[in-house]
């Protein structure tokens, strides 16, 4: 995308070349122009004190089960 740019192609030309759409090819190019990387950066905030591996693995066991009832 960065080196379509520096080649003069305009935003719709790399989005119908590259087959992504024009919005997400003008923030990466955007990005990169401001903070020379299109590496996602760290967020402000407190981090979450439950990783997503343990988050998934609670839910699984939250989940409801089945009982068969025999009559």
């Amino acid at each position: 995308m960065i080196g379509c740019n520096l080649c003069n192609k305009s935003i719709r030309e790399i989005s119908l070349l590259l087959s992504i759409s024009q919005s997400t090819v003008s923030g990466n190019i955007t990005m990169w122009k401001q903070l020379g990387t299109t590496a996602t950066q760290s967020r402000s905030g407190r981090p979450h004190k439950i990783t997503a591996h343990a988050e998934a693995h609670s839910a699984q066991k939250k989940s409801p089960t089945v009982c068969r009832v025999n009559s």
